[in-house]
């Protein structure tokens, strides 16, 4: 049943008709008289208790229900809002005078060039460079420059910065002497909005006891917030096999730490189909370099133009989700896009081709390098 409601002026000239037609006389209900001070009293009241009915119905139903409201009412089924994440991507240290080894420890704080932005290094035992006894990554003799991972020290959206942007070692690490970030860092969101949380509960809730693709996706999707990931049925990963299933799990980054693959298998082992084995990973990295030319119309700065394209280019790939190919079409369109001085694409080579580039259902494309001109 809907709620009519009704304004205050309605509510009064309700009242005034009731008590008219109980009259046995012409009543004075003029502005001013006290039976009119005495049915816009009850007509302010009537308005409160309209209020309360509407805060009471707006906060028995999800759909209805904001911020804290919404919070609790999902808590009755087990489900939590999805709190932020930081952004998470890699950085080049590197070094005038490599003579001698140095050690970058984990930890080691970076900043964006204005200060406003913080990222830790993160520990990485499949980085060649890593040194479990040091906690840190070593630079060999000889060896100018090396990628480490990093994370936003404070998690959110504001922690997605450009590239380039990153260019402060804030307490000094001996033997290193600069830092970039050659690609934008990705990841970093707010916590998750009524909106999403909506629609995640309906997920949950169409899932429930049952073991299927759409239940296990719903699972990784309520570990963070911002995966990515594809699930392949019947197979081992490289072959075909019964019973067995594996999901491709990635937070952007293309590198998933490993403390979150293992979140999500935990919570993929709640609604697995009973017998079954399944295998949680990151994805086959699949790095591509993009080169072309532009020119750009007369008047234009040609070199703002460049770094608009380099940048879109970037940020189109590095957003592509697990399983997604690049098609080398877009590129050209994505440059045109960038900026409206370009007037013309021509040379354009994705991995040095004119092809597409298909990481398949476990991998990700990654952008390497890019190259306009």
């Amino acid at each position: 049943m809907r709620l009519q409601l009704r304004t205050f002026d309605r509510i009064v000239a309700s009242g005034a008709a009731a008590v008219q037609g109980a009259a046995n006389s012409v009543l004075d209900l003029s502005a001013g008289s006290v039976l009119r001070a005495v049915l816009e009293a009850n007509a302010g009241l009537g308005l409160w208790l309209q209020w309360l009915i509407l805060q009471v119905l707006q906060t028995t139903r999800a759909a209805t229900s904001n911020g804290a409201d919404l919070d609790s009412w999902v808590a009755d089924f087990g489900l939590i809002r999805l709190p932020a994440t930081a952004a998470a991507g890699v950085v080049t240290l590197a070094r005038f005078a490599p003579v001698t080894a140095a050690l970058v420890p984990a930890g080691t704080l970076l900043r964006t060039s204005d200060g406003s932005q913080s990222f830790a290094v993160q520990a990485d035992a499949g980085n060649a460079a890593w040194n479990g006894a040091q906690n840190g990554f070593v630079l060999g003799a000889g060896v100018a420059s090396i990628s480490v991972p990093v994370l936003a020290a404070l998690a959110g959206n504001a922690g997605n910065v450009q590239a380039g942007a990153i260019g402060l070692i804030a307490a000094a690490v001996p033997g290193v002497d600069t830092v970039t970030n050659a690609l934008a860092l990705a990841g970093g969101l707010d916590a998750e909005s009524d909106v999403a949380l909506r629609a995640r509960f309906a997920g949950f809730i169409a899932a429930l006891s049952r073991a299927t693709p759409a239940a296990v996706g719903n699972a990784v999707a309520s570990v963070q917030q911002g995966l990515q990931f594809t699930v392949q049925e019947n197979s081992n990963g490289t072959a075909y096999q019964p019973g067995c299933f594996v999901v491709t799990v990635d937070n952007g980054s293309g590198a998933p730490p490993v403390a979150l693959l293992d979140a999500v298998s935990a919570t993929i082992e709640a609604v697995r189909p009973v017998g079954s084995l399944w295998t949680v990973r990151p994805p086959a990295v699949l790095p591509v370099n993009i080169a072309m030319s532009i020119a750009t119309a007369p008047g234009g700065s040609h070199a703002a133009a460049v770094a608009l394209v380099a940048a879109a280019l970037g940020g189109f790939v590095n957003a592509l989700p697990v399983g997604a190919a690049l098609p080398w079409s877009r590129l050209a369109q994505i440059a045109y896009d960038a900026s409206a001085v370009v007037v013309n694409v021509t040379g354009v080579l994705l991995n040095g081709a004119a092809l597409d580039v298909a990481p398949g259902a476990g991998g990700v494309v990654k952008c390497a390098s890019v190259t306009v001109i």
